[in-house]
């Protein structure tokens, strides 16, 4: 069997790697990219199978760099999600003490996360914006950094060899972040289970009053619930929009199909990036009338109606 590639948002040590080791232990597989875009653009490229990039956050919401590099480029199809909770230490070179940080390190969704706890505890420091919390432990590290502390989950701290000068620094102990693994749009399906997600790329008529409220009927009129939705935009003009939604259910179900042909029928793009099974495998509740069944029992009755049936 070949070997599976995987490129991910590094450097090493960062929470996207820790989602990765949720389905590939072999760090000889995978390919640290500098930032997401870099990441999609090697599995667009041929050069690794799979791309592993975080897409939405407990606290921060949707990830724009990886909702836009998806709508932008060669159609990717993803084919699972990992979910991975969010713990940041403060981290060193050994001997600083925290009174001596004015300047920290971290990615910006880092830096967000952990607001309050630096307001109360290290007062009016600098962010200075990272790639990656990894990234900014890794050029403490290297003797390239301009701050005094990086803010990076516990692998970045011991990979690295920094000292955690404090521990448990986010503001929100639950805070989760979801990762998608993505690969060629040719890819096959991942197989229907009990709970599925679907995520798609919606434009809307841009001439048309009511335009929203008639996608989302296209959902709630099948019983779809949306676990995410996002508005992005176009980027062509301005006032223009598209929206990324995640919604319960598989393209296989019959539900799924007729939201995906009423949409078809009433939007100018969507776009299909793929089913795949959901991380927590919660069984869907199907409202009554929308199990393949009602469906498949809807168009018998129909057909009976014509003339020759």
């Amino acid at each position: 069997m070949a070997i599976m590639r995987f490129s991910y948002l590094g450097p090493r040590g960062t929470f996207t790697q820790m989602a990765l080791m949720q389905i590939s232990e072999d760090e000889s597989e995978h390919v640290p990219a500098i930032d997401v875009p870099a990441a999609l653009r090697m599995v667009r490229r041929g050069e690794t199978d799979f791309a592993v990039v975080p897409i939405e956050n407990s606290v921060e919401g949707g990830v724009n760099a990886t909702i836009d590099s998806l709508s932008n480029g060669t159609a990717l199809r993803i084919v699972a999600e990992m979910l991975v909770p969010i713990t940041f230490v403060l981290a060193a070179p050994a001997g600083t003490r925290l009174e001596n940080v004015k300047r920290v390190g971290t990615h910006p969704h880092g830096w967000a996360q952990c607001q309050n706890w630096i307001s109360e505890n290290l007062g009016d420091v600098a962010h200075v914006p990272a790639t990656s919390t990894a990234a900014a432990a890794a050029a403490m590290a290297e003797g390239n950094a301009n701050f005094d502390a990086a803010l990076c989950n516990p692998l970045s701290a011991e990979q690295y060899g920094l000292t955690v000068i404090a521990e448990g620094v986010a503001d929100n102990p639950d805070a989760v972040t979801r990762f998608i693994c993505v690969g060629p749009e040719n890819i096959p399906l991942p197989e229907r289970t009990i709970s599925d997600k679907t995520t798609l790329q919606v434009q809307l008529p841009s001439d048309e009053a009511g335009a929203l409220l008639a996608m989302l009927e296209q959902f709630a009129t099948r019983g779809v619930n949306l676990s995410r939705i996002e508005s992005r935009p176009v980027g062509d003009s301005l006032g223009r929009y598209q929206f990324s939604i995640d919604c319960e259910g598989h393209v296989e179900d019959e539900r799924i199909q007729a939201v995906l042909i009423g949409l078809h029928r009433t939007c100018p793009l969507v776009r299909f990036f793929g089913s795949y099974p959901s991380a927590t495998q919660v069984p869907i509740t199907l409202r009554p009338g929308t199990a393949d069944q009602d469906f498949a029992a809807a168009r018998t009755w129909v057909a009976s109606l014509l003339p020759n049936s």
